[in-house]
């Protein structure tokens, strides 16, 4: 008789179906090219599916705890499929950034049409952008690693490359760490901390592997500061094709996608921390050390981010195959519905302090 796990059908649901349930966030391109072909308040279809729809859908959908099981997951790790939905992004989120610019230039547009149209490209370029660019950047490829890069570089944000791969993983959970949301801290608060923090820890980190190198923090093997030229060719490039007016419109939608990865990094690891074990260092970075969410529309929205636990754990693994633990601490529901839980401090606190485990209580 026929095995059933090597049945056609069987996979066909493992092996292709699986990877293609990921493709769902590229409903949100399509949802703003929709919005900026009608106008009206088309535009703002794509922040309805990210803010109102999938929170309340995960509201009802039970959230799933399931784990790969281990005879699956190298046939994961070695199917291309989930590789080939990332290379895509950065080309889609070009292509959408291209089309946005060009629309912005019609001066018929109305003022809430500009809002929606800006604040759905902010949404791709987080959501999307900056996300996925956070996973190939913890890849070993230096092909993976640009197109990280070229992400980062579309939202104006290529410091987070630096400071999250050789900072944030190896200080969270401590006071060193600028993206690790302190215990009563508002979202609001932390936004300015830690683009600042970040900024700082980024140049920080670039400048000291120059002069390990015996190169001038001045010269292009100066990291950040080849990042910071490249943001500057395409803030040029952008006012050269379309101007002032639409380059501003641009500056608008970079700067609501920092937003959002800054909140999204705040629920991550917010009043969670790591213990010193002597004067020099701190324990080992654990499940326990971040925030959890088994939601399964978040979770596929976002190529498994809220896994987050078992990211910190091994970095390097790939977004197919996070676990859940259990020692990890679980958030009330997914992250688009905690992005606006924390947008109101009072009930951010009162739903998730008393889910912090009191050994890692920061």
């Amino acid at each position: 008789s026929c095995d059933i796990n090597q049945s056609p059908l069987h996979l066909f649901l493992t092996e292709i179906m699986r990877p293609i349930l990921y493709s769902l966030v590229f409903s949100l391109p399509i949802l703003l090219l929709i919005g900026m072909h009608f106008g009206g308040l088309y535009v703002f279809l794509p922040l309805i599916l990210a803010f109102v729809l999938i929170p309340s859908f995960e509201l009802v959908i039970p959230a799933s705890s399931q784990n790969l099981i281990e005879e699956k997951k190298k046939g994961a790790s070695e199917n291309q499929l989930y590789d080939y939905l990332l290379f895509s992004v950065p080309f889609i989120v070009v292509g959408v950034l291209i089309v946005f610019l060009s629309r912005m230039q019609n001066s018929d547009l109305l003022w809430f049409e500009r809002l929606g149209m800006i604040l759905g490209m902010g949404l791709i370029m987080g959501a999307m952008g900056i996300n996925v660019a956070h996973e190939l950047g913890h890849r070993r490829s230096k092909v993976e690693q640009f197109l990280a890069k070229a992400l980062l570089t579309t939202a104006q944000y290529t410091q987070f490359f630096i400071d999250h791969n050789k900072g944030h993983h190896r200080n969270v959970g401590t006071p060193e760490d600028s993206a690790t949301a302190r215990y009563n801290e508002t979202v609001y608060q932390y936004w300015i901390r830690v683009i600042v923090g970040s900024y700082r820890s980024a140049w920080q980190i670039s400048n000291r592997e120059c002069k390990r190198k015996k190169n001038s923090v001045y010269s292009l093997s100066n990291e950040m500061l080849r990042l910071q030229l490249g943001q500057l060719v395409l803030v040029l490039c952008v006012f050269a094709f379309f101007g002032w007016e639409v380059l501003l419109y641009y500056i608008a939608a970079a700067a609501f996608a920092i937003v959002l990865l800054e909140t999204v990094e705040y629920v991550e690891h917010y009043g969670l921390s790591r213990k010193k074990v002597n004067e020099h260092r701190y324990e080992n970075v654990r499940p326990v050390h971040s925030w959890n969410s088994n939601h399964v529309l978040g979770r596929l929205f976002l190529f498994e981010l809220s896994r987050h636990s078992d990211h910190h754990f091994d970095p390097h693994k790939k977004y197919q195959l996070l676990d859940h633990w259990e020692e990890s601490p679980q958030l009330p529901t997914g992250y688009p519905g905690c992005m606006i839980l924390s947008l109101v401090p009072p009930l951010w606190f009162g739903l998730v302090n008393s889910r912090i485990p009191t050994e890692v209580l920061k």
